[in-house]
């Protein structure tokens, strides 16, 4: 769990470095905090074994509402709701699950892959790709292999959000 948490933490940082804001005193405490607030959030709803399992409860979520536990790291640094907004994407979903951490900037968006790991006794990365808040990528191991994800599971089903184009039905009694 730890590796996939840095991931995130590391990722989420990023945007606070980029938009220069906040100094790195500050980053570090955010790190920190948000690194024990995922640990105790996950710590029952981590399973190897089963890796989508909880993926949904452990996707973190920023849209037209800040997900709690980002707000939560960002207040014990001094920053509001309003301030995390103008630092973080407007529009981002981060998925930390066992073996794998993704992301997706906007509704419409590619989903990308921030960490990835082989499940055995001794886990050691396949790759971990670290990518700016810019968008480039600049890995430091081969590719992600053709394993399927819980992304990419949701992915095969259909779509994962509404789309934009909304059909209302009126009922009427």
């Amino acid at each position: 769990m730890k590796p996939e948490i840095n991931a995130a933490v590391v990722f989420l940082s990023r945007f606070l470095r980029v938009k220069g804001h906040v100094n790195d005193r500050q980053v570090q405490t955010f790190n920190q905090s948000l690194h024990d607030i995922l640990s105790e959030q996950y710590k029952h709803h981590w399973f190897p074994d089963r890796p989508c399992k909880g993926s949904g409860y452990r996707c973190i979520r920023i849209n037209h509402k800040m997900d709690p536990l980002v707000g939560q790291a960002g207040q014990r640094i001094g920053l509001t709701i309003q301030q995390l907004y103008t630092l973080l994407p407007t529009e981002l979903t981060l998925w930390v699950d066992p073996f794998e951490v993704s992301y997706r900037i906007g509704e419409d968006g590619s989903i990308c892959v921030l960490y990835e790991s082989t499940p055995g006794p001794m886990t050691m990365p396949m790759s971990m790709a670290t990518s700016s808040p810019s968008g480039n990528n600049a890995s430091q191991g081969p590719m992600v292999d053709s394993r399927h994800s819980c992304k990419e599971e949701l992915m095969v089903l259909g779509r994962t959000s509404p789309s934009k184009a909304y059909s209302m039905m009126t009922v009427s009694s």
